[in-house]
């Protein structure tokens, strides 16, 4: 039985991967999970996934 590997595209990066958790619409990855866990406040990455973590509030919208 051939398994196919499934992609999504994360909130945080933008690339294609592979394992991560959806939180509310969005997908990140493994990867992008572990470096917000890890980073702390002093430094300049936690900005920056501040930032994209802010988009994810966002409701889509449909038309």
């Amino acid at each position: 039985m051939k398994q196919s590997d499934s992609f999504e595209h994360c909130g945080i990066c933008e690339e294609e991967k592979a394992k991560g958790i959806h939180l509310y619409t969005t997908f990140i990855c493994t990867e992008c999970e572990y470096n917000m866990i890890h980073t702390e406040p002093r430094e300049e990455k936690y900005n920056y996934y501040l930032q994209k973590l802010k988009n994810i509030n966002q409701p889509k919208l449909y038309s």
